[in-house]
């Protein structure tokens, strides 16, 4: 780890999670900035997975975020519904219980066996993507009422704020990887990104004694390059470590889990770990485990970039393992097969 700027979040089964101060590499001075970005690239390498502390997401704005998000959640059943999500390339609204099965897998009929075997997934979501693109607008509530329109002004500067935070731990990945530290600003400034909304509700833990093969958000990873993820205090979230075990990423006060994705792992020719994840039950015993909330900020390059092989991730032509693919088309197609 990088001298003071990096400790460990979860150590166990050979997985080592880093817990990487932010502050130290917008902060810091030449080598405690090269330092701490060599500590996240290399907790992107080892695990595919870091927590950051001390980072620029004011802690009200995050609360404010999830008490709106519960309280969207909690509307009536048609009011969601009225907003539901439509098509894999809009990647935009509402999708209740059982309407999505995360997935490693590329085939909706994979997907179905999956279902078969552990149920639907017991959560339901709410995605935002960036704002104003044509023929594929959000689906906000703000014709609804006083609270609609509330929510839609917050999530919006949310959306900008994490945007923002993507542009800086990317380039802080330039920066570990050695290579100009605003490489990636011209793949990623467009915000192709997706907020989304995380409600898993109250559950018997009955539930899970009756089916072992049942959880909260089945085991998969990301799609895109990087995802921030917000926790709640509840637990559950669980990454798999290089034993072929499911580790508790326990959640910490203050912090944003960051991980690699399926994208970003092929961008940097396998040298990035897309490590898989899920959300299972509670490790806190209880007869009804209440409900959990979290929200994850999608990153990706833009839909338009060529996504090929990183610079120093590779030597000549014939070191690179993947053909260059768009990044919108890869996303789709990811999508299509889970919804």
């Amino acid at each position: 780890m990088a001298g003071a700027t990096a400790s460990n979040a979860v150590l166990s089964d050979n997985l080592t999670i880093p817990l990487i101060d932010f502050s130290a590499f917008i902060y810091g001075d030449k080598a405690t900035t090269l330092s701490t970005a060599q500590a996240i690239l290399r907790g992107f390498q080892d695990a595919g997975f870091i927590y950051l502390k001390n980072h620029p997401i004011d802690s009200s704005t995050i609360q404010r975020t999830f008490d709106l998000s519960a309280k969207f959640f909690s509307r009536l059943l048609e009011e969601k519904d009225a907003l539901s999500w439509t098509t894999p390339e809009a990647n935009r609204g509402y999708s209740g219980q059982g309407r999505e099965k995360t997935s490693n897998a590329f085939d909706s009929n994979d997907i179905a066996k999956e279902r078969e075997q552990a149920g639907d997934d017991l959560k339901e979501s709410f995605e935002i993507g960036l704002e104003g693109v044509d023929g594929m607008p959000n689906h906000w509530p703000d014709q609804a009422d006083r609270d609609g329109k509330v929510f839609k002004e917050h999530m919006l500067d949310f959306f900008g704020q994490l945007h923002e935070l993507h542009m800086q731990i990317m380039r802080a990945m330039a920066v570990g990887l050695g290579i100009e530290r605003t490489w990636f600003d011209s793949y990623c400034d467009e915000g192709d990104n997706t907020l989304r909304l995380l409600h898993y509700p109250e559950v018997k833990a009955e539930v899970f004694k009756q089916n072992k093969n049942q959880v909260r958000a089945g085991a998969h990873s990301d799609y895109g390059s990087i995802t921030l993820l917000f926790q709640d205090m509840r637990g559950g979230l669980q990454v798999l470590s290089p034993n072929g075990n499911f580790i508790d990423a326990t959640p910490i006060v203050d912090t944003i889990v960051v991980n690699a994705g399926d994208l970003l792992s092929r961008w940097s020719n396998d040298t990035i770990k897309s490590t898989k994840h899920r959300v299972m039950e509670p490790p806190t015993p209880a007869d009804t485990h209440p409900a959990r909330y979290s929200i994850a900020y999608f990153c990706n390059p833009n839909f338009e970039s060529l996504i090929d092989a990183i610079p120093s991730t590779y030597d000549g032509v014939e070191g690179k393992k993947y053909e260059a693919v768009k990044s919108g088309e890869y996303i789709v197609q990811r999508l299509s097969a889970t919804y």
